[in-house]
């Protein structure tokens, strides 16, 4: 009888209840397997899918422009000069190849037969996944003096491939518009599609890429072409560093089939900042070749120490001392990589970290002993940063005791009062007066409020023992109570929503980005789970008699007064210069109350984001950090 109940509880399962998804079925009912999610990230990788094919042509050596065009409709055409997909038919499906390549999965040319030694598509799924995803597509390929063209719609072709011209041209064109029954947002970011293709451009010298939006009054275009590539590439990023030395080292050599390319430049910043590709590929994750790229230089820095009796026996820089201040792009193409996952973000080929680590030995250990000048001036970088390592140490050691161990909380803090981690919040905010209207205003059940005296360091520019003595930063590192750096424990935060509320003008935006490097760097689980926020205070309330508004900047400020009509001498407008100047209800029902308030995550975990944020912070350009800061941070996955 028992068991009966459980069974009729239970339903029945059996044989009826199998579902066998065919085709580019799976694709559309699971397309977060394919491209990571249905968001903005999945949105730009259906792009960047595309273009890689187009890529590949190019390290096959036969493209050499690539094209990338954003329509009106937010429709996209990638355009190249390859030699053309193949456009006979496929016998054993009784298909062309065109249809094959964009209806079947696991279908291409990258599983050998020599279509391609090198390549970033693996899995052959990149072109039928973009078209299962897309509302239609339109495929051109030019080859064999003809134009071939076939159209899809949601993965299915609208009729067989045809001829539709004739041309003296070679190539592949392809236009498609992401699926509104698939994808939430459809509207692609310039910026990031850019950033991609600057850096693809970067990672294949000689080849060019030209991006156009076309959906603004007048087209934006900008083409990307790097003789010097990945030597350019490290150029770039330094370009608002100061070099210990002009001259990036470089390398290029083969290793068996393994291409290994290596660029590198030391600056006088305190951290490191290298990047990892492997087959144009970002290795988010690194992996074996980043692994012995480091392994190598460790080892070439510690021998040329201890030659030139600058280190002592018994002594031994670490890995992290070598790397204080370097800039550094590793890149290497093999014909059979190994990735962890669709996703590529980790390269498991085990002959990387060989041909790397012996390329970098053999080649930096012999450019140092032809450079002894710059050779001295990263050891003595090197040498600067374990000393620094040492006093950091000593200083963990101190602020662990007096900090992280201690039952005291900063004075300032005015805490909530559940204890409950899940259901609090913490918001930080600029100095006593706007600290004692966010007090008097909050919800003091779940909202704690930490107000900080001025600007907190700019951890850049400090080394680890210095940002530990500074109280400020010792004052959140207690209020959070989860450590800091490598003693940092999630599992200890006290908030699960870190917010930070500065004013909403220059020195605010200065401030937040002063704390989003912080947490970046010292607290990067923080950023990367999503536990930062920002909360975005208006600079205007304008009022019409009863009834007022509030406006976030100078436009929203213009508009609302043309909605509201009347004379603008008929409105009262009151501009806050800083959050003390909002009554603790004004601050109520604009920022802190969670069914009005306004926030953008600050779940900036692409590494290209944070370094534009660190560069800007780097070369102190004030002017221009509220509007990237405010355009970039709620990108939750576009490579701070």
């Amino acid at each position: 009888m028992e068991d009966k109940t459980l069974m009729e509880r239970a339903g029945q399962y059996d044989d009826s209840q199998i579902q066998v998804l065919e085709g580019l079925e799976a694709v559309r009912k699971r397309p977060g397997m394919y491209i990571g999610s249905t968001s903005l990230v999945g949105l730009h990788h259906l792009v960047t899918e595309i273009v890689d094919n187009s890529i590949d042509e190019a390290l096959a050596g036969f493209a050499t422009h690539i094209e990338v065009y954003i329509h009106p409709d937010n429709s996209v055409t990638v355009q190249d000069d390859g030699r053309g997909m193949p456009v006979g038919m496929n016998q054993k499906l009784g298909k062309s190849t065109v249809e094959v390549i964009h209806t079947v999965l696991h279908a291409g040319g990258k599983f050998g037969g020599g279509g391609y030694k090198v390549s970033g598509g693996l899995h052959g799924v990149g072109a039928s996944v973009v078209n299962a995803l897309s509302q239609y597509m339109r495929v051109e390929v030019s080859r064999d003096g003809h134009v071939h063209m076939q159209e899809f719609r949601r993965g299915f072709p609208v009729e067989p491939l045809q001829v539709i011209g004739t041309t003296t041209g070679h190539g592949t064109k392809t236009t498609f518009k992401a699926d509104d029954q698939i994808f939430e947002e459809r509207v692609y970011d310039y910026d990031i599609l850019v950033a991609r293709l600057r850096e693809l451009a970067f990672l294949n010298k000689g080849l060019r890429i030209t991006v156009t939006d076309e959906r603004e009054d007048s087209p934006v275009s900008e083409s990307f072409h790097y003789e010097g590539g990945i030597r350019e590439y490290v150029e770039y990023m330094n370009r608002n560093k100061v070099p210990l030395h002009q001259e990036i080292i470089y390398v290029d050599e083969k290793f068996d089939t393994m291409e290994v390319e290596l660029a590198l430049q030391y600056t006088d910043s305190y951290v490191e900042n290298i990047s990892s590709y492997a087959n144009n590929i970002v290795t988010k994750e690194g992996g074996m070749h980043l692994e012995g790229f480091r392994r190598a230089l460790t080892k070439v820095i510690n021998d040329y120490g201890k030659r030139f009796g600058y280190v002592k026996d018994g002594e031994k820089l670490t890995g992290e001392d070598v790397r204080e201040g370097l800039t550094a792009i590793i890149s290497v193409k093999l014909e059979e990589p190994q990735f962890e996952g669709q996703t590529k973000q980790k390269l498991g080929n085990s002959e990387a970290r060989t041909a790397v680590d012996q390329i970098t030995t053999a080649q930096l250990a012999e450019y140092l002993e032809e450079n002894p000048q710059i050779g001295r001036l990263i050891l003595d970088k090197s040498l600067m940063a374990a000393r620094a390592r040492e006093a950091a140490r000593k200083a963990r050691e101190i602020s662990r005791k007096s900090v992280l161990e201690s039952t005291t909380l900063p004075g300032k803090l005015a805490d909530c009062r559940s204890k409950d981690p899940k259901e609090c919040e913490i918001y930080i905010v600029e100095g006593d007066s706007a600290g004692g209207t966010a007090k008097t205003g909050r919800d003091s059940r779940f909202q704690a409020i930490l107000p900080l005296r001025g600007k907190i360091l700019n951890v850049e520019k400090q080394r680890l023992d210095r940002i530990l003595s500074s109280g400020t930063i010792q004052n959140m590192v207690a209020a959070f109570g989860a450590g800091i750096g490598n003693d940092f424990d999630r599992s200890k935060l006290r908030y699960d929503r870190i917010i930070i509320m500065t004013d909403a003008d220059v020195d605010g935006a200065h401030i937040r980005t002063l704390l989003l490097t912080f947490f970046y760097r010292y607290m990067r689980p923080l950023v990367d789970e999503g536990h930062v926020f920002m909360a975005m205070p208006p600079l205007y309330k304008v009022s019409k008699g009863k009834t007022y508004r509030y406006a976030y900047d100078d436009a929203e400020k213009d508009q609302i007064l043309e909605e509201m009509g009347g004379k603008e001498t008929q409105f009262e407008i009151q501009r806050y210069k800083g959050l003390g100047e909002m009554s603790e209800h004004q601050l109520w029902e604009t920022t802190m109350d969670p069914e009005r308030r306004t926030l953008k995550r600050a779940n900036v975990d692409d590494a290209k984001v944070a370094d534009e944020i660190l560069t800007i912070l780097m070369g102190e350009k004030v002017e221009p950090r509220k509007e990237f800061i405010e355009k970039n941070a709620n990108k939750a996955d576009i490579d701070l």
